[in-house]
């Protein structure tokens, strides 16, 4: 193997070798003295890509891009580097061994798509990056970014070489980040991070307008005396056997004050826990209760039976199984804010609470980052835009849920935020109930890789849609 570069986030042991010239980057207000230090203003600053310019020598280095402990094989390494030379690769990832509490397991990683802008994509904490296009990158004129300059860079890179994915299990990696996914998930909405969100949005913005898929105001509003309704508004409740939470939701809609007539639809799935007994047992003729014919609905088909209803409303307003309104009046707001700003959906802002709706962390998350002229932008880079979600019905039954359990809302969401216009209220209106029956409360592996490979496959097509608009 030639002479090769390894760029290490921190002081930690690495393996040793004569052809592996080992760099550790730490940050420059600590004391190190030594050759192999980089000291750098700030491990994720964009200025960290001008240090390693400035001294790396190697036709390909290795970059670990989170903190934690590697372990690295020296014929892994050359097997790795060997394909990303075949491939002539600009940046290869790999597959790789993850040890947590003690225990050593295969962590795969899924493929890159033109999609896959969100910037927790998880190329794993090694990359493998050829030199030239680390060059190319620092004779650009790309802002100094704080937080986001990996994102920056690797966007780049997507633009400009070709981003390859290895099969092979590369090297092993202590993960120091032990919690579940259903806490790591809403990492990206935690105020703490506001700052570093911004940043992130400006370098997908930067991006999108690069390749042609950029979307700008103004959207289009909608005119809603174009139809007759017997109802102003339908809340949508898919459910099945969710017998513990779904009284707490069913009451907190009927009990809504509005100045409008409005009905609820709960699409049972064919429930087996007692939540059937429970719809057929409540006695209020604005309940509808269906039990649909197939047995195949995902979430997203309990949706399409709902918004297809002959009975649904002008607006059909989600309210998911486990959740519930935070008050009597958030049927009206959201009612309202469609009447003001005329728009095609309505999200909301919502608090995080346990199973007893005592309010936990992060507490509240309302998306304020989204902005009238950005917004539709942005929620390519991110995995979700916020609750409850509201949609004008003449609107959603033409394009309608794909009949899935994960990301259907995401999909609508995006496709509508092309063209029409997105109103957001900022104050909760929502309680979203956290507990161990949540379906996304602890994912396994391959569930996460497998929804993440999903909504990138989602933000694939939908870029292609708006590359396609903007020429037209």
């Amino acid at each position: 193997m030639d002479k090769f570069e390894f760029f290490i986030l921190g002081d930690q042991p690495a393996f040793t070798s004569s052809a592996i010239k080992i760099w550790n980057i730490v940050p420059e207000s600590g004391s190190y003295s030594g050759e192999n230090y980089l000291p750098v203003s700030s491990l994720e600053s964009s200025s960290l890509f001008w240090e390693i310019g400035q001294c790396v020598n190697a036709d390909y280095f290795l970059l670990q891009v989170k903190p934690g402990l590697i372990s690295l094989e020296e014929a892994a390494l050359k097997d790795w580097i060997d394909e990303a030379i075949k491939s002539d690769a600009s940046l290869c990832y790999s597959n790789y061994f993850e040890i947590a509490n003690g225990v050593k397991s295969e962590h795969p990683t899924i493929q890159y798509a033109t999609g896959s802008i969100r910037n927790d994509f998880n190329f794993g904490p090694l990359v493998l990056i050829k030199t030239s296009i680390l060059r190319d990158y620092n004779e650009t004129d790309a802002p100094e970014y704080n937080f986001a300059g990996w994102y920056d860079f690797r966007l780049f890179i997507s633009r400009k070489g070709e981003i390859k994915h290895s099969n092979l299990y590369c090297y092993s990696y202590k993960e120091p980040d032990l919690r579940s996914s259903g806490v790591k998930q809403f990492d990206y909405v935690n105020p703490m991070n506001r700052e570093r969100q911004f940043e992130m949005e400006r370098v997908a913005t930067f991006h999108l307008k690069k390749i042609g898929a950029l979307v700008s105001p103004p959207f289009k509003a909608v005119s809603f005396s174009e139809n007759d309704f017997e109802f102003e508004a339908s809340v949508i409740i898919p459910v099945k056997n969710r017998i513990k939470t779904l009284s707490d939701a069913v009451n907190s809609v009927l009990s809504q004050k509005t100045s409008f007539p409005f009905n609820l639809i709960v699409i049972d799935n064919h429930s087996t826990d007692g939540t059937t007994e429970f719809l057929r047992e409540t006695d209020d003729q604005r309940l509808i209760h269906i039990i649909p014919e197939r047995k195949d609905l995902g979430i997203g088909g309990c949706w399409n039976e709902g918004i297809n209803h002959p009975s649904c409303g002008r607006f059909a307003v989600q309210l998911d199984s486990d959740d519930l309104y935070s008050d009597e009046n958030t049927l009206q707001k959201v009612v309202d804010k469609f009447r003001e700003e005329k728009c095609a959906m309505v999200i909301g802002s919502y608090k995080m609470v346990n199973f007893n709706l005592e309010e936990i962390p992060p507490g509240v998350i309302d998306h304020r980052e989204w902005t009238d002229k950005n917004g539709p932008n942005n929620a390519l880079r991110i995995n979700g835009l916020g609750a409850p979600r509201a949609f004008y019905t003449p609107v959603i039954r033409q394009i309608g849920f794909p009949n899935i359990s994960y990301g259907e809302d995401y999909a609508v969401a995006i496709a509508i935020s092309r063209t029409y216009k997105v109103g957001r209220i900022f104050d909760p209106i929502y309680l979203c109930r956290r507990w161990d029956n949540n379906t996304d409360s602890n994912l396994s592996i391959e569930k996460m890789n497998a929804h993440n490979a999903y909504k990138d496959s989602l933000r694939s097509a939908e870029i292609m849609e708006r590359k396609k608009s903007l020429v037209i």
